[in-house]
């Protein structure tokens, strides 16, 4: 299936993703991960939840900790460009046969609960509480020292449907992984802040979510994270990396917090502003794809996700299989 062309004026305006929410198993130890090891800040904690922001973010929080018996995803959120585009959008999935509903949420005005096309869900508001800048309070930095969220990636059973469904709503592909055997799509990054992608789909069991994605000032940041890491017990965290990407040109680690949800640390990848600009075509079969160098992924990494809370994941019916390590 081809690449649709860009839609340049969806039906409303995603202008971000904006934050997670993990349910996890152990907030004292899901603090210890994120707060004490990587870097984030605590804007806001009580005994069942954990609010979390970046270095360079203004919003209250890119990451929602909430207390759980599973670990799990409860939503992935986006910002949109205003308060009517909250109202643009609940007209559209309604119209698309998608639950939607107004809810609650701390440090939030608005905001707009849905689903995608394959039930997983996702959250819309325009206004989140806005905190002091922190940017140049060099004495908070610490661990792998993040400045802000930078993508999600997800596990879908039908890539071309992914991309089909999201191109509606306006997110641009930047790159692509095609199988040359049957022309389908095996991966797709996509976007709306001008990066490679605020929103990858990779092949397989789905909807469940890869990853969650921070930007880090440099690749030496990185290679400490791995010395922190190797030292305060959290070795067997490390998953894969560091290492670059073929795709994007990101410098990368993945690293897995304590309920299993994959974290990845992330720099150097390049700007896609331009509405023209060409999405960059890769095949399932080279070996620079994935890897441009370093150890090629483990098979964890391309079998294991974060379950969506009440959803459940199907089968892809995609054979065709990507370069794994032994």
């Amino acid at each position: 299936m081809p690449i649709p062309a860009p839609n340049l004026y969806p039906p409303f305006n995603i202008i971000r993703l904006s934050h997670v929410v993990f349910g996890v198993k152990d907030p004292a130890a899901s603090r210890a991960f994120y707060v004490d090891t990587l870097g984030l800040q605590v804007t806001d904690e009580d005994d069942s939840h954990i609010f979390l922001r970046a270095m360079e973010e203004r919003g209250h929080h890119c990451m929602v900790l909430v207390k759980s018996e599973q670990s799990d995803v409860r939503s992935l959120a986006f910002k949109v460009y205003d308060e009517g585009e909250l109202d643009r959008a609940y007209d559209w999935f309604a119209a698309q046969g998608h639950t939607v509903e107004w809810v609650e949420r701390a440090y939030q005005g608005r905001t707009l609960r849905t689903q995608d096309c394959f039930g997983m869900p996702i959250e819309l508001y325009f206004k989140m509480d806005r905190l002091p800048p922190i940017h140049q309070k060099y004495a908070l930095y610490k661990g792998v020292k993040p400045l802000r969220i930078d993508h999600f990636n997800c596990f879908a059973s039908d890539v071309d449907k992914a991309v089909d469904f999201y191109n509606q709503i306006g997110f641009r592909v930047t790159e692509y992984t095609e199988d040359e055997e049957t022309g389908r799509l095996w991966a797709a990054w996509t976007h709306r802040k001008g990066g490679v992608h605020d929103l990858a789909f990779t092949n397989g069991l789905g909807p469940r979510l890869h990853h969650t994605a921070f930007w880090v000032p440099t690749p030496l940041n990185i290679i400490d994270l791995c010395d922190l890491m190797a030292t305060t017990g959290y070795v067997a965290n490390i998953e894969r990396g560091p290492g670059r990407h073929g795709i994007s040109n990101a410098f990368f680690l993945y690293i897995l917090d304590p309920d299993g949800h994959r974290i990845e640390i992330y720099c150097s990848d390049y700007q896609t502003v331009d509405p023209d600009l060409e999405p960059i075509k890769w095949d399932l079969k080279d070996p620079q794809r994935q890897t441009l160098w370093g150890a090629p992924a483990p098979r964890s990494w391309f079998e294991d996700g974060s379950v969506f809370k009440d959803v459940t994941p199907v089968a892809s019916d995609m054979e065709a299989t990507p370069i794994i390590a032994p």
